[in-house]
């Protein structure tokens, strides 16, 4: 059955409500009594913020947003423009843009999408960024279902976005040169036409595994020349095309097609792996990148380094050594650092892996000094700029906020603040502003800009989206402690039905988060994945629990989940449930608990420990972790949860899985799984279900084709499974 709301992008502005820029106040306590809870339909049809990015002068952003699009069964991703002077509007219309980036002097946008490219007039009829434009269709080799992504440019002074080239590169990353003349990306390094004809010919459809991985390019193109030479461009060639190839043009194309990199593309270095960030020094003399496994499998730490290169090409220099994730390349505006963040769960820069929180650091790339920013910060730092000042602050999370710190050597002192959670920024080259995103339980994620970086308590929003939320009864909630089994404290939050804060004997869902290198708290979340509040709005007292192995709360607590992944976080999670039952708050009877991800294998473990959860509802969760520790895409951090590989610590492989304990399960599950997942195979979804099949334990199970983990293709998908979910809880646990 259809929702009864359906949203392509021509009725879009419904929620996604763009207002004149005013000013930024708390939240407001709306009377319940006269608003009607928020629909299931209404709920999935949100607008998300997937970035958002302040131009050098402050006086500019661009926003990226996806939203759900279900007529076409997929997700748009679309830029607006705001300004100071004329507001807010859309720039591109395609539904494929993400990750805009300003040039230095702010006068172009770059942005990758894999829009379809005709020949010399900026894209097809459905691609345009102009309402009415009418431009031509491409040809055989360029065709509509060519999905390349690749570097495009939109000029601020108006006019359709163009391609930096037409060659079938596929970006990973980009940046702009400091003098804003070259753009630097990596890519796949390409195959000739001849070479991937003899390829094909060879090997049929045959996957070679890891034989076929290739690594990276790191390529240097002048802008200027590059648009030029793209414009003046014919239509694209197709090699298998007889008709073509008689023509002269065709035979002189067919020349170019042996190289398949742009003509004015430099080559500046090769990796054996992929380049997924790039950062030109601001001298322009030199360029660092990081590196990722080709595959994306995290299967050794090595494989995630940074190195440096001239910026004219040359010898390549490795410039870290170490067992932790890199992420966030930046200099320091004088040029004398790098800096970076390893995020919670990341790894350990300071020694042997392990997984702890969030960290600053900054590493001067002539001796290879590293040193640790924020040190006396007891919470995560995952996210950091700098000032047009100089100043280096950072996003920090501790306890169930997420909140801006200035960063000075070991301290990070908290800037003033809003309650609730903020999330990426970005700050200007010139003046003091500074774009933020922020977020609270109950008000969606916007954009401001704080006039004073230093005080982004106070803000001006430039974005009104989903204001459907505030039309709706809205759920209220509290922080929750209690003592563990041990006598730790273990934090976590309560989301009260609206109109029912601090009400007793409710029914209550136990909701677990993935990870475990996560929190919730008081942060806006409307999704497949994070359906808590719209839980409440159906009468369930929602519990959240920041178990061990949760960030935000120090390293200490964080490293505690190893290596029982999910014995000691299933104790304070349970210890949880019987403080709320002790307290009054949870109706004993009316017990049910749920997850994804990591809250799936924590579900999957705590039915075979308890019989209190009346009913269950697990997405993606393994049962065992041998065969998961083959599968999965995070292979290292696997095995330092449990110790080991599945030879070296085999009992703690069996003790902490919940397959080995099915025959103690009585509660009736729900199963959901993406069918193309590698951070935890459907398979496992599949055992789970048959050893449920063999017990006679009631039971259902989901598969969405061609969903990986996070069901990020077709948002039919999230709301079957949304639907089903909700509907599986009410069969077992009255209101």
């Amino acid at each position: 059955m259809k929702p009864s709301v359906v949203a392509p992008l021509s009725v879009l502005l419904g929620s996604l409500a763009f207002a004149a820029a005013s000013a930024f106040s708390p939240i407001i306590a709306y009377g319940q009594s006269d608003k009607p809870p928020i629909t299931l339909d209404e709920f999935l049809n949100t607008t998300d913020i997937a970035g958002a990015r302040i131009s050098p002068d402050g006086t500019a952003a661009v926003i990226g947003t996806e939203s759900p699009d279900w007529k076409a069964n997929t997700y748009r991703h679309t830029l607006w423009l705001w300004t100071a002077k004329d507001g807010l509007r859309a720039l591109t219309q395609s539904g494929s843009d993400e990750d805009a980036q300003w040039s230095p002097d702010g006068k172009w946008i770059a942005f990758l999408s894999d829009r379809a490219v005709a020949g010399g007039d900026g894209g097809t009829e459905k691609d345009s960024d102009s309402g009415d434009a009418k431009v031509g269709r491409s040809r055989a080799g360029d065709a509509d279902d060519d999905k390349t992504t690749r570097l495009w440019l939109i000029p601020l002074s108006g006019g359709e976005a163009q391609p930096l080239y037409r060659e079938k590169l596929e970006v990973h990353a980009f940046a702009w040169s400091p003098d804003g003349k070259t753009i630097y990306l990596s890519a796949t390094a390409p195959l000739t036409h001849e070479q991937e004809d003899a390829r094909k010919e060879e090997w049929k459809d045959v996957i070679r595994w890891r034989e076929q991985e290739r690594g990276d390019l790191l390529l240097a193109l002048p802008v200027a020349a590059s648009l030029a030479a793209t414009a003046a461009q014919p239509m694209a060639h197709d090699p298998h095309d007889p008709k073509d190839q008689e023509s002269k043009a065709g035979k002189d194309r067919a020349k170019d097609d042996k190289q398949p990199l742009p003509a004015a593309a430099k080559t500046l270095t090769t990796s054996k792996l992929e380049i997924s960030e790039i950062a030109p020094s601001p001298n322009g003399n030199s360029v660092a990148f990081l590196t990722q496994s080709v595959s994306h499998r995290m299967e050794n730490p090595a494989d995630t380094e940074v190195f440096l290169v001239p910026a004219v090409g040359g010898e390549t220099r490795q410039i870290t050594h170490n067992e932790a994730l890199e992420a966030g390349l930046r200099w320091s505006p004088d040029g004398r650092w790098l800096h970076f963040v390893v995020h919670a769960a990341g790894g350990n820069l300071e020694g042997k892996y392990r997984d702890v929180q969030g960290r600053l650091y900054r590493l001067n790339p002539a001796d290879g000094k590293i040193e640790r920013l924020g040190a006396e910060f007891a919470g995560s730092l995952d996210d950091f700029d700098f000032l047009a000042n100089g100043d280096l602050i950072g996003l920090g999370l501790k306890g169930v906020e997420q909140q801006i710190y200035l960063i000075q050597g070991e301290k990070a002192t908290k800037l003033p603040g809003v309650a609730g959670s903020y999330a990426g920024f970005s700050a200007p080259k010139s003046g003091s502003g500074l774009l933020v995103r922020f977020s609270s339980i109950n008000h969606p994620a916007q954009v401001y800009l704080a006039a004073d970086a230093l005080h982004p308590d106070q803000l001006t929003a430039l974005t009104q989206l989903n204001p459907i939320f505030a039309e709706r009864a809205q759920p209220e909630w509290e922080p929750y402690t209690w003592k563990s089994k041990d006598g730790t404290s273990v934090e976590g939050v309560l989301i009260f039905p609206p109109g029912q804060k601090d009400a007793k004997h409710l029914r209550m869902l136990t909701f677990i988060h993935g990870g475990p290198a996560d929190a919730d708290g008081n942060r806006f979340g409307a999704d497949w994945y994070d359906w808590a509040t719209l839980a409440a709005t159906q009468g369930w007292l929602v519990f959240r629990p920041n178990y061990r192995g949760s960030s935000g709360y120090g390293d200490d607590f964080m490293l505690q989940i190893a290596p029982h992944l999910v014995s000691k976080p299933g104790e304070d999670i349970l210890a949880g449930v019987d403080a709320l039952v002790k307290d009054g708050y949870a109706d004993p009877d009316r017990l049910a608990v749920g997850g994804y991800s990591y809250g799936g294998y924590m579900t999957n473990w705590l039915i075979t420990e308890t019989t209190r959860f009346k009913v269950a509802v697990t997405g993606a969760g393994a049962v065992e972790h041998a065969a998961n520790w083959g599968n999965d895409d995070v292979t290292w951090d696997d095995a330092w949860y449990l110790n080991g590989k599945p030879w070296e610590t085999p009992e703690i492989y069996q003790s902490e899985a919940a397959l080995f304990r099915m025959n103690r399960v009585k509660t009736p599950t729900h199963i959901v799984q993406g069918a193309s997942d590698v951070r935890v195979s459907y398979l496992e979804g599949v055992t789970l279900e048959r050893a449920l099949q063999q017990l006679g334990i009631d039971h259902s199970f989901l598969v969405f084709p061609g969903e990986g983990h996070g069901l990020s293709h077709n948002p039919w998908h999230g709301y079957i499974k949304l639907r089903d979910e909700l509907k599986w809880l009410d069969k077992y646990v009255s209101k």
